[in-house]
């Protein structure tokens, strides 16, 4: 069987590239609009509908709780799941190791409306559906398998001599994890950040479930528009969402970058 060549594996990439961006290239356009409604190609040019959402307390304030709901559960995911995927490395019962990663690992496989509705139920029992706690513990728990797979990834490449080397030099266990291997692995632990931040921010089904009338996500905020409203403050909010998402995957790959052709130079050297 003849493998395809590599300008028809460039080509396919352009074309899916190209539909996935094609919504983007329409709704962009239409957040600038001067009409009243949604209107593609804009007869009018307006900033009208970007003013429209920091002006209302609703829009904004849902942008305000996305971002700090995203960075919390983004620090909580990494902490978690950094700390998860040393110790699984280190665990040395093969199907103990498999069964807690395939649990750590099921939010990205369960369906997003049973992963929904056990959270919703569990955080009803508590009785703390509605506050920033529950929004923060629940994407926590969405973005900790991106954390786990890119740390572990990370890890199959670090040189287990290295640790040896400065345990024989005297290290304790936590120096060895603090000056050797943390380091080794923060390009892992930044990629897997960057992915639980996303996650968090783009979440909506969980955080439908868990919302309150006094706290909802952008998101969340986004889809009650659509049902109920029908002006281009919504294309805004997605451009705004988009834009925000764009600037951390692309800050966060320039990041990951640096750290790389920095460990690269201090290994040449």
């Amino acid at each position: 069987m003849r493998r395809p060549s590599h300008l028809t594996v460039k080509l396919i990439g352009f074309f899916v590239a190209l539909l996935l961006i094609l919504p983007t290239l329409v709704v962009i356009p239409m957040s600038f609009t001067g009409k009243a409604s949604f209107v593609f190609p804009p007869e009018s040019w307006s900033l009208r509908w970007y003013r429209e959402f920091f002006e209302d307390s609703a829009w904004y304030g849902s942008l305000q709780r996305s971002l700090l709901i995203a960075v919390l559960s983004a620090a909580v995911a990494t902490v978690a799941g950094t700390m998860a995927a040393l110790g699984l490395v280190k665990w040395t019962r093969a199907r103990a190791v498999a069964g807690v990663r395939a649990i750590l690992l099921s939010p990205i496989v369960v369906p997003g409306i049973v992963l929904a509705i056990g959270v919703y139920t569990a955080f009803l029992k508590f009785g703390i559906v509605g506050t920033t706690g529950a929004f923060v513990l629940a994407h926590a728990a969405l973005g900790l398998p991106y954390v786990l797979v890119s740390v572990s990834a990370t890890l199959a490449s670090v040189d287990p001599n290295l640790e040896r080397a400065a345990v024989i030099l005297g290290a304790t266990r936590w120096s060895v994890i603090r000056s050797v291997t943390l380091p080794l692995v923060m390009p892992g632990v930044l990629g897997g950040a960057l992915f639980a931040f996303v996650t968090s921010f783009d979440e909506i089904l969980v955080s439908l479930f868990i919302k309150s009338p006094f706290l909802e996500t952008l998101p969340v905020r986004m889809y009650v528009s659509v049902v109920s409203d029908t002006d281009p403050t919504i294309a805004a909010a997605s451009t705004i969402v988009l834009a925000i998402t764009t600037a951390v995957l692309l800050l966060g790959a320039w990041g990951v970058s640096g750290r790389l052709r920095l460990m690269k130079g201090k290994a040449a050297r």
